[in-house]
């Protein structure tokens, strides 16, 4: 018997699969626990459509957070922070002081995707990378400067 989960069933597939079962697993287990639903046509062919549309939607989100890695690749942002007169900055400038200034220059990065190779410490000029998704990054100039 054909059958579309309902929910993620262990051992049987994941929410949205259409999987064939034998008939007394499906009437006593997984119709009874609301886990499936009977395969007809009008339901296969929704699920069919949600999965083209998922992809469809997964593929614009690429798109676009590739375009956004490729303006963050000409960006270059200035943090000013307190430091002595070596250049000693008091504390590391940190990923959310880079978010911080990110954001000035209207790019909304979280601080959590962005990575630093070494703390910042010194005045100088370093570079940060900013891992947009899995095989979508960019990296940026980070320029800091004595208040």
């Amino acid at each position: 018997m054909k059958v579309i989960l309902k929910a993620d069933v262990k051992g049987s597939g994941k929410r949205g699969d259409i999987i064939e079962v034998s008939d007394g697993y499906a009437k006593n287990f997984l119709f009874k626990k609301g886990l499936a639903e009977l395969a007809t046509s009008s339901g296969v062919n929704e699920i069919n459509q949600k999965r083209t549309a998922d992809a469809f939607h997964r593929a614009e989100n690429v798109k676009a957070l590739k375009e956004l890695a490729a303006r963050l690749n000409d960006v270059g942002v200035t943090v000013p922070i307190r430091a002595g007169e070596n250049g000693k900055v008091f504390g590391s400038v940190t990923t959310a002081h880079i978010a911080a200034e990110l954001e000035k220059e209207g790019f909304e990065i979280d601080k959590k995707r962005i990575t630093l190779k070494e703390p910042i410490k010194k005045v100088g000029t370093y570079e940060a990378e900013i891992r947009l998704m899995e095989g979508v990054a960019s990296k940026i100039k980070v320029n800091v400067v004595p208040l």
